[in-house]
């Protein structure tokens, strides 16, 4: 993998003008905030080598390089899913990547599913934790003391500055934000009513597909993480309902405007 990583950064370097500060992972719901971005470089994810390609509906996939809030930034326009059958380790492997390049915050967003019933559809959670329900582990396997420590500390995946940051940003732009606790599942398939109370009863506050793999990569990189996800839908008994990937996409589009001020807020006070 090391070899692979080298190669990578060595391309996207020759083809950069900037280094990155700051790493954006644009999951649903900050789609938006390419718009902001003042782009300098665009790579398709096809064109650079070792980078896996995205095959999900609204994830186009490209890695995007430029100037927001006074920070230099490489944004990636699609994220990878374990459900697409790809490897911990590949899912992650643009995570490596940018810290290579030069990045010392990731911001990720994504859609969730609200277990918690104070939360209702449309919410906006800052994620302050997570619990690890994916079959696996991105660290698993040989360990190169060049990326980080074999057993890497966890206490503080989320950044407690930057949480607070955030928190003060939504309240002085009058947005209401939730916090709580994301719990990563494999997918593809939404929860059944039993896994969305087997999910609150250990202690999540909303559950996804994503995330929690980047985040923990990016710990074992020492790369500090903030991370917000939108509830497009609720699994909580007697607020249950049928949900399709249209309907998480609708909800996060209308919830997008206050991400987009967020992070923009974000990164410009980092």
């Amino acid at each position: 993998m090391l070899e692979q990583l080298k190669q990578t950064v060595a391309f996207i370097e020759s083809k950069i003008k900037n280094k990155p500060q700051v790493g954006i992972i644009l999951g649903t719901g900050l789609g938006g905030l390419v718009k902001e971005i003042n782009i300098q470089d665009s790579l398709g994810y096809e064109s650079i080598p070792n980078f896996p390609v995205s095959t999900v509906e609204g994830h186009s996939g490209k890695l995007i390089f430029g100037e927001l809030g006074g920070k230099q930034v490489v944004a990636m326009q699609g994220r990878f899913h374990f459900y697409e059958g790809y490897t911990l380790q590949q899912v992650t492997f643009p995570v490596r990547v940018m810290k290579m390049l030069g990045i010392q915050t990731l911001i990720v967003s994504n859609a969730s599913g609200g277990v918690n019933e104070n939360f209702s559809v449309g919410d906006v959670m800052i994620i302050e934790d997570h619990i690890n329900l994916f079959p696996s582990n991105p660290l698993i396997g040989k360990n190169y003391e060049e990326l980080g420590p074999r057993f890497p500390d966890m206490s503080e995946p989320y950044d407690h500055t930057l949480i607070k940051m955030a928190k003060e940003i939504a309240n002085k732009n009058n947005i209401k934000v939730q916090s709580g606790v994301y719990a990563g599942l494999s997918g593809p398939t939404f929860e059944t009513p039993a896994e969305y109370r087997y999910a609150r009863i250990i202690g999540a506050d909303t559950v996804g597909m994503s995330t929690v793999p980047e985040v923990i990569v990016a710990r074992h990189m020492n790369i500090t993480c903030f991370a917000v996800s939108i509830i497009t839908d609720l699994g909580i008994y007697g607020k249950t309902v049928e949900v399709s990937h249209e309907e998480v996409q609708e909800v996060a589009k209308n919830a997008e405007p206050k991400m987009t001020l967020i992070i923009k807020e974000l990164i410009a006070s980092i």
